[in-house]
């Protein structure tokens, strides 16, 4: 007996699996909105309650990265290919420009705290442009 994914065709297991990453990336932002404004609005000084909803955040995190993990699966190889390459690519972004960063930070090259959202900036244009050039490499 088949399963309901087996039986499934491609186009709509990619559709399903597409839906799901969508609906784990929503959860997680509205998880990450939590924790970082409730301690300020919702439950100041409360910091048992912020460490569980930083946890919720990972665990949702966790969820996040599954639900791309099922979904890369379900692309076919060109497609799979763009993606790992645009990934390589944000993660060398990330870890170069991450610490060259740290480094202008910490040498008082720079006038401004380095903040993690910056480094997070840049692996999303990063991604985002590699997928884009990927897909327009392979038309």
């Amino acid at each position: 007996m088949k399963t309901q994914m087996e039986t499934r065709t491609w186009a709509e297991r990619v559709s399903h699996s597409s839906l799901r990453l969508g609906i784990w990336t929503l959860l997680w932002l509205i998880t990450l909105a939590l924790a970082t404004f409730g301690p300020l609005f919702l439950w100041p000084g409360q910091k048992a309650i912020s460490g569980i909803a930083v946890v919720i955040n990972l665990a949702v995190g966790i969820g996040m990265i599954l639900a791309h993990i099922r979904n890369l699966k379900n692309q076919d190889e060109l497609q799979q290919k763009i993606q790992i390459d645009a990934m390589a690519l944000s993660l060398g972004a990330a870890v170069i420009g991450g610490i060259s960063y740290s480094l202008l930070d910490i040498t008082h090259l720079i006038g401004f705290d380095a903040e993690i959202s910056h480094l997070v900036i840049l692996i999303t244009l990063t991604y985002v442009l590699a997928i884009s050039a990927g897909k327009r490499r392979y038309r």
